[in-house]
This record gives C-alpha cells, sequence and structure tokens, in this order.
C-alpha cells in the first residue's frame, strides 16, 4: 500500500470520515410562502410549476454516498481533478458499491483505481472545440463563436441514475471544458452572445430550465451537480429574464414573477426578527437594523469537486475545519473563487473569511432583483408588491450607501460586518451599482475615476490590484467583469471610458484567439496575449461566457473589434 493512500484510509478508519463530512446532507430550507395579494394576472401564458422536492428527496452529493471510498480516492489523488470523480457515474446502487469496497479493501493506488473503473464510469477529459476552417480559410472569430454554441449545448432530460447531475427539461449551454454542467451566473454571460447571434430560442431554455430549478429546489444552485444544491451563485437570474423582451423587460419579469420572488425569499430567509449585528444564512442584520447578504452554503464540509484541496488545506492551517470549508464554499458561491476580496490578510488563502463579509456585488444584484420584481408586480397590476419592493430596493440602496460606499476614495467597497469596518481594497465589484443603475450620477463618475486609475489596463479591467497568485486576481481580467464595467458605465453615459474598456478587452481576446484559435476562460490584461493563471485547474477553453461577452461587445463596438494595438483605443476620459 502506498504511503499517501495507507495514510488517508487510516485516518478515515480512525474517524477522518465523521470529521470532514456529517451523517446527513444540509437539507435545502425552503422558501417562505409569498403573500398572496388579490391582483390580476399577468397576460403572459400560465405555466406549470411543479411543486418543490421534498427535503427527503434532495439527492445526495457523492461524499455522503460513497463516506470513506470517497475519501480515498480524493485523497489518493487518482485522477489529476478532483472533479472528475464527484462526475463519475456509479454503475451499480451506491450502498452496494460500499459495501463492494470494504471487502475488497484496495491496498494499492493501482487496486484502487481498477476498484473506480469497475464500479464508475468515469468522464473522460473534454476535447477542446473543434476549429472549423472551411477551404483552409481563416475564421472570424463572430463566426467562431456563432458555430460554438452548438457544440457546447447539452441535453439531459433524465440523468443517469446515481449521478450528481441533475436533469433539466430543456437544453441548455454548458461553459466548456471540466464544467460539463450548466452553471448560473456564467450562463447570463452566455445569453448575451446567444442573444446576439440569433439564437434566441436557446437563451428560452435557459431561462426556464433556471425558473425549473427554482421552483424544483426553492432556489438556483451555484451548477446542476447535487454537490451544488448548497448554495447558489450571484443572482443574475432576473438579468436573464429581462433578454427575453428587452425592449420592454417588465414583460418578461411578470411572467417570471413567481419565480423572481421564489429567489428573493430564498436569499432573505431568516430576516424576519433577526437581532442587529447577527447573521442568518444569507442575510446579516446591521448595527442599525437594515439588512445586507452575505455569501454562505448549508454545508461545512470540502467541496465535492475539490474535496483534496479544501482537506489538505485545513490540515496545513490548524484552523477550524467547518469554518474554513464554510468560508471555501461562501467563495464559491460568490463566483470569485478564490481571491483577495475574501482574505483577511489581502494575500492568503488560508486566512479567507467569506462569510464575515458583506459584497457589493451581491448586494447590487439584489437591488436590481428588487426592481425587477417591482416592475413585474406593476406589469400585474399587484399594489401590494410594488410597495413592498419599493421599500424594500430603497431600504437596501440607503444600506449600501451607508456601509459599502467610500465617499473619500470614490468606491464601493466590501464591509467586515463583524469588525464593522470597510474591506480596505479595490476590486472591480465596485463597478455593480453602476450595472443596476443604483449609483447617483457624483458616485458613477467617482467610481469611473478609481476603475480608469486603478483597474483599467493594457488588456481590459483588472479584477484587483493585487497579485495573489490567485485568479480572482492581477493581472487576470475576466469576461463578466468586463461587461459589467461597460454595461454600468454606458447606464450613465460615461461612453468614453466604457469604449476604452471594451476596446482593450477585445483586442486581448482577438489577439490570443489570433494565435492559437481558442477562446479561454479569462486573460492576462496586463501582458496581453496570454490566457490568465492561478486558480486550482488549468484555463479552460471553450468558453460560455467569454462567447458571449465579445460576441456583445463587438455588436456595440464594431469599428474597435479587430484593433491589433490597444494604444489605438479611446483614451480613459471619466
Amino acid at each position: 500500500m502506498s504511503p499517501a493512500l495507507s495514510k488517508y484510509r487510516g485516518l478515515a478508519g480512525v474517524g477522518l470520515w465523521l470529521a470532514l463530512v456529517p451523517a446527513t446532507w444540509p437539507q435545502q430550507p425552503q422558501p417562505q410562502p409569498q403573500p398572496q395579494s388579490q391582483a390580476p394576472q399577468s397576460q403572459a401564458p400560465a405555466r406549470p410549476q411543479p411543486p418543490p422536492v421534498a427535503a427527503a428527496e434532495i439527492p445526495q452529493p457523492p461524499q455522503v454516498l460513497f463516506k470513506d471510498l470517497f475519501i480515498a480516492v480524493e485523497m489518493a489523488r487518482l485522477f489529476a481533478d478532483s472533479k472528475t470523480f464527484a462526475d463519475a457515474t456509479p454503475k451499480f446502487p451506491p450502498p452496494e458499491i460500499l459495501a463492494r469496497y470494504r471487502d475488497a479493501n484496495p491496498a494499492s493506488p493501482e487496486a484502487l483505481k481498477s476498484f473506480v473503473a469497475t464500479n464508475f464510469s468515469v468522464p473522460e477529459a473534454v476535447a477542446a472545440p473543434a476549429e472549423l476552417k472551411p477551404s483552409g480559410e481563416p475564421v472570424t472569430i463572430t463566426h467562431h463563436i456563432d458555430s460554438l454554441w452548438d457544440q457546447l449545448t447539452r441535453s439531459t432530460k433524465t440523468a443517469p441514475r446515481y449521478s450528481s447531475l441533475l436533469s433539466l427539461p430543456e437544453p441548455y449551454v454548458v461553459p466548456g471544458g471540466r464544467f460539463r454542467e450548466m452553471y448560473y451566473w456564467d450562463s447570463y454571460f452566455s445569453m448575451l452572445g446567444l442573444v446576439e447571434g440569433g439564437r434566441q430560442d436557446l437563451a428560452e431554455h435557459m431561462v426556464r430550465n433556471f425558473a425549473y430549478l427554482i421552483d424544483t429546489y426553492g432556489h438556483v444552485p451555484n451548477g446542476t451537480r447535487n454537490y451544488y444544491l448548497s448554495r447558489s451563485q450571484p443572482p443574475f437570474f432576473y438579468a436573464m429574464v429581462g433578454l427575453l423582451s428587452p425592449q420592454d423587460p417588465a414583460i418578461s419579469y411578470a411572467r417570471y414573477l413567481p419565480e423572481l420572488r421564489r429567489e428573493h425569499a430564498f436569499w432573505m430567509q431568516g430576516e424576519a426578527g433577526l437581532k442587529r449585528g447577527i447573521a442568518h444564512r444569507r442575510v446579516v442584520a446591521m448595527p442599525d437594523g437594515a439588512i445586507l447578504n452575505r455569501h454562505w452554503d448549508d454545508a461545512d464540509t470540502p467541496r465535492d469537486e475539490s474535496y483534496r484541496e479544501d482537506a489538505e488545506l485545513a490540515r496545513s492551517t490548524g484552523r477550524n475545519a467547518p469554518q474554513l470549508y464554510r468560508d471555501l464554499r461562501a467563495a464559491a458561491e460568490s463566483g470569485w473563487d478564490f481571491g483577495s476580496r475574501w482574505f483577511a490578510d489581502g494575500k492568503t488563502l488560508a486566512t479567507i473569511n467569506t462569510t464575515e463579509i458583506i459584497p457589493i456585488d451581491l448586494n447590487s444584484l439584489l437591488f436590481g432583483l428588487e426592481q425587477a420584481i417591482k416592475a413585474g408586480c406593476a406589469r400585474a397590476k399587484d399594489t401590494t408588491c410594488v410597495s413592498e419592493f419599493t421599500h424594500r430596493a430603497a431600504a437596501r440602496r440607503d444600506a449600501v450607501n451607508r456601509y459599502l460606499w467610500d465617499a473619500t476614495d470614490g468606491v464601493y467597497r466590501d464591509y467586515g460586518w463583524v469588525k464593522q469596518t470597510q474591506v480596505p481594497r479595490v476590486s472591480a465589484a465596485t463597478v455593480y451599482p453602476l450595472f443596476v443603475a443604483m449609483a447617483d450620477k457624483a458616485q458613477a463618475a467617482a467610481v469611473a475615476r478609481t476603475v480608469s486609475r486603478d483597474l483599467l489596463k493594457a488588456g481590459g479591467i483588472v479584477t484587483t490590484p493585487l497579485i495573489t497568485g490567485q485568479q480572482w486576481d492581477a493581472p487576470n481580467g475576466w469576461p463578466p467583469l468586463q461587461w459589467m464595467s461597460v454595461s454600468g458605465l454606458r447606464q450613465y453615459s460615461i461612453l468614453p471610458l466604457a469604449e476604452t474598456i471594451a476596446c482593450r478587452w477585445m483586442f486581448a481576446v482577438n489577439r490570443v484567439y489570433g494565435e492559437n484559435g481558442k477562446l479561454v476562460e479569462k486573460y492576462d490584461v496586463v501582458a496581453t496575449g496570454r490566457a490568465g493563471g492561478g486558480g486550482e485547474y488549468p484555463n479552460q477553453d471553450g468558453f460560455g461566457w467569454t462567447n458571449g461577452v465579445m460576441r456583445k461587445l463587438m455588436s456595440l463596438y464594431p469599428k474597435d473589434a479587430a484593433r491589433s494595438d490597444p494604444k489605438t483605443c479611446l483614451a480613459p476620459a471619466a
């Protein structure tokens, strides 16, 4: 038996399982019923709404189903990517496999790998999307993007039995690479390109899938795997819905009003009667009684998809393991996994304290959701709902201005609710209040100056100015943050800076595409011409949100789409 396998099998036998994984997976709290006011129905046709899944029926993730077998496989490093085994499909009922494992007692990595091959179908490495070059001619990036949607489309109306994959009623787009399932916030940015490329049909399928998830599980999970059900991701569902009727978003808001309200209830669960200075799940009661939100995960164990990484970090830090796992998982819910925003010392992952932070981007999106619900209720002539969500949005704006706005430096900052102080670091999340039109004109102008001074680089907006080796820090730039910046600045007619960001970003993407024919997950925006780095896995090719944002920006700025030198982009006048 190899030393590593012996070590972790031994630990499992003396209680590592009990230490790392609870006896039962946390059940998903169902959203509180919404008060039903007497109001005319929307003119949109009714859609069937399945009842939420009963708590006992919510599927358990692989680490719960396979216990010490799961730990042994992950900790023996049988697969380069921890997510591989989490995505494997069992060939037999889990109790049967677990009994076979304990009887066989495979004593070496080779024997364990053989056991896994016999009892599981392991996903193969995903090939990069095919490069389409008809007649040997170079393929324009627009044609390449439009051709990728079909390659990235999946359909799983029935998921394999015992698999971690969740079924969905409609076709959907995956990000690409190791990301074999539908993801929450990724999908909004992919949908920008779907709509721009004339694939409104696929965009509508995606929205119906997200509505199905809310109706079925009470919220949108991080992604469509059962191990993601304990958390969500940035709430972009309302923005996706708005894409279905861009000239009059309220039409679609009214149509999806039940799901919009259910998602809001999920994020606000526990707000009633919450004492000042106390947090419950995703809500925090501030010292003055205002309610703001944080990221959270209902589980406090290592993530299934990164089990070994999380367990090794806990062992090396000596921190309280459940709290560390919760903070890692909460950062995964944020989508920014990982970066200095969530580090107490601003430098190292070992100090992650996500659950102590009130993020500006999350609270901005919830303001956007509240505004969308208000608009949908107005269209449905539900005056009680309009009044409630007018008040909610105004109260959130006021609280954000009190706690998250730094008037001296002209920037929105995250807030440490435990220490009751702003986090003294700048990130691209500062643009989110502009995207949802929560800032006033003076605040928007100040944010534009901060972005131009601290975040704008040769290839677009850098995630943060700090270099930590983590993927959500410099020198990386991410497609969603470019779009949030450009779209937010356009809301306030700060057009030169918006165009400069778009122009520089398109240059960075075009340069990498010209060299290798690929569209990747993230880019180095400081030293342009190469993909981004850092993180728990290699940079992925595909890539849904890069395709979507690039396609949208090329439509908005066609003259800038093929610039070969970022110096020719507009000067950043804010």
